[in-house]
């Protein structure tokens, strides 16, 4: 398990004002009947990696939804990085970097840096501007040899690590990873979590890891939320190893 950071992410005694990575406060979501989300709050620190698991419908992605902005809670605020998603949604996703599994959002017949020119220049980034932080950011995952090639000549590893890429080209203080070891093989997958985990330490990111994976939420994460029927089931300043967290999931989930 990666080293705690010097402060608890799900700590609310921090001084009045003080800006966190992400806060969530009595968050509330609904579609129609259905109770998406029932009243959650957390917060995660910077420099910290809490992870997210629950079973599927828990509310995992409602909530990335409502902080990636894309929609708006029923009741409830939350801030990243100070903005609150709903009044300035603009500034929060400015200071959000979003890590999928997937790779539907790419071009496949660009280059890598073709990719990140143009994302770049999505964020209202200029040609220069764009073109420098691109070559920085393939340099830092290493994919400066390959910027050229064609995305759809990219390994697995080669597209998650470009992902990771696009995501800081901002260089936002908070990151959101979707399952974002999905679709890649365990070597691989193991790179990608080292470089996130050493990143997020060393530039002091706040990181909510969305998985289903125990053995990766074992070793990447520093706190743990549990999500149940839209409700924060569970929170924990570490994270149990994989067969301690199975059985915890399994009792709050009623399986024991």
């Amino acid at each position: 398990m990666s080293p705690s950071p010097s402060s608890s992410p799900f700590s609310h005694s921090r001084p009045a004002g003080e800006v966190v990575g992400i806060e969530a406060d009595g968050l509330s979501k609904s579609y129609g009947p259905v109770a998406a989300l029932v009243d959650v709050s957390f917060t995660i620190g910077y420099g910290s990696i809490a992870v997210m698991v629950g079973a599927n419908g828990a509310g995992k992605s409602t909530l990335l939804r409502i902080l990636g902005t894309t929609i708006l809670p029923d009741k409830g605020t939350a801030t990243v990085h100070g903005h609150d998603v709903v009044t300035d949604p603009t500034g929060s996703r400015r200071a959000t970097g979003l890590v999928l599994g997937d790779e539907r959002s790419w071009y496949w017949r660009l280059s890598g840096r073709q990719n990140l020119e143009f994302f770049a220049a999505l964020h209202g980034m200029g040609r220069r501007v764009a073109a420098s932080r691109t070559v920085e950011l393939l340099k830092m995952v290493q994919l400066d040899d390959v910027a050229d090639r064609r995305f759809d000549r990219y390994s697995s590893g080669m597209k998650a690590r470009l992902s990771i890429a696009r995501a800081l080209l901002v260089d936002p203080p908070v990151l959101l990873l979707d399952e974002p070891t999905r679709t890649l093989d365990p070597l691989v997958a193991n790179t990608f979590r080292r470089l996130v985990v050493d990143f997020a330490r060393d530039e002091r990111k706040a990181v909510l890891w969305v998985t289903h994976d125990l053995q990766e939420a074992a070793a990447v994460g520093h706190e743990l939320l549990v999500l149940a029927s839209g409700a924060v089931a569970l929170r924990r300043a570490s994270v149990p190893g994989p067969y301690q967290l199975g059985a915890m999931l399994e009792e709050i989930e009623g399986l024991g």
